[in-house]
């Protein structure tokens, strides 16, 4: 199974209401599909969003890495020998690991048809079936308030917080949410890397006492800053756990090592695709670390290689999968069932993407 020809498009979809953070806001979903074809007749698909805040990947810098580095890469070669591939797609250029992300789920979704085996199973298989949490934008208490009651109607039990835009505010923000939720929900939050390491600990110390029940912080701090994390994590009365800190399987073992974190997020954006993730999720492992499968407001193209991961391995304990639930719309045809907060993987060959409704890619 040879590769052809190698074609990108760009995908839009507007979300159901403004996704607003510590460090962006967005109204509308833009990506890069990345079709993979092959001298079979057979199409991989990946995906890859622009999230320049946070991994520094542009819509530009996707097309530019795929165009210039990536595709000439790429084309020619044999699925088969998927090591190889993955070598050379680590080695095409420095960084840009939202493009490569996209590659490498198109190779995997072609090695599962070739195989006919669905990548879920032929990386570990443990289960078909996961719950997502849904993310509350960071708004005005009683907007999110609002937004928690909307949530909850829908059958979500578990809910991931925006925070770290104003410490003080945040905890009326968490009251309002709790609030609204009732006390059998569950309830994490996701500073965005907004406090510093002190602030973070005084935060978390307020946000326990006021009897608001944290499941878990994530990036309570800058990305960069792996003594104030390890700082955080030793004094705080909530789990930490790594988000931005960790890109790439050396990032997770420096921050395994130094015990810098309680826990492990793993964004196939961030580390560059399955082959990486699956890296961090066996050092995870061997160090008695859970993780936690996330996304990056994508649609369901890439998400839903990020549900056969977590559907492969049993180390992922936790997940934030709900970018599909997040668009107005789902133009995506096969891959998983997404059904508000149950998650249930395809077991197509592959990663069990069909193609996209007629006219909502526009090639590049």
């Amino acid at each position: 199974m040879k590769i052809t020809d190698i074609r990108l498009a760009r995908f839009t979809a507007p979300l159901r209401v403004p996704f607003k953070t510590a460090l962006r806001t967005v109204e509308n979903v833009s990506d890069i599909i990345v079709e993979v074809h092959t001298d079979d007749g057979r199409v991989g698909y990946g995906e890859a969003p622009p999230t320049g805040v946070i991994t520094g990947d542009t819509t530009g810098g996707i097309i530019g890495a795929l165009k210039d580095h990536i595709i000439p890469t790429m084309l020619g070669k044999d699925v088969e020998y998927l090591e190889e591939l993955f070598t050379l797609l680590d080695g095409s250029c420095v960084h840009n690991t939202s493009a490569k992300a996209a590659m490498d789920m198109a190779l995997y979704d072609l090695y599962g048809q070739k195989y006919q085996i669905p990548v879920y199973k032929m990386l570990g298989g443990a289960r078909k079936q996961i719950e997502t949490d849904i993310t509350i934008s960071v708004n005005p208490p009683e907007e999110m308030a609002e937004d928690t009651l909307n949530a909850i109607s829908r059958g979500y039990d578990c809910l991931k917080i925006k925070v770290g835009k104003d410490a003080e505010t945040d905890i009326e923000r968490l009251k309002a949410v709790r609030r609204a939720a009732g006390k059998n929900a569950k309830i994490r939050i996701d500073a965005n890397q907004g406090w510093s390491p002190r602030e973070a600990v005084r935060t978390l110390e307020k946000m326990q006492a006021a009897g608001l029940d944290i499941e878990l912080v994530e990036q309570p701090v800058k990305a960069h800053d792996i003594e104030g994390l390890r700082f955080v994590t030793q004094y705080s009365p909530v789990p930490v756990m790594a988000d931005e800190s960790v890109f790439s399987p050396r990032d997770a073992l420096e921050i395994l090592r130094t015990n810098a974190a309680d826990l492990i997020n793993i964004k196939l954006m961030k580390c560059g695709g399955l082959h990486n993730a699956l890296k961090i999720v066996s050092a995870c492992e061997i160090y008695g670390v859970e993780c936690m499968i996330g996304c990056m407001l994508e649609a369901k193209v890439s998400v839903n290689a990020a549900v056969h991961l977590a559907c492969a391995k049993r180390q992922i304990t936790r997940v934030d999968l709900d970018g599909p639930v997040l668009l107005r719309e789902d133009p995506i045809l096969g891959g998983a069932v997404f059904k508000e907060k149950d998650i249930t993987v395809s077991d197509a060959p592959g990663l069990g993407i069909e193609g996209f409704e007629a006219g909502r890619l526009t090639y590049l």
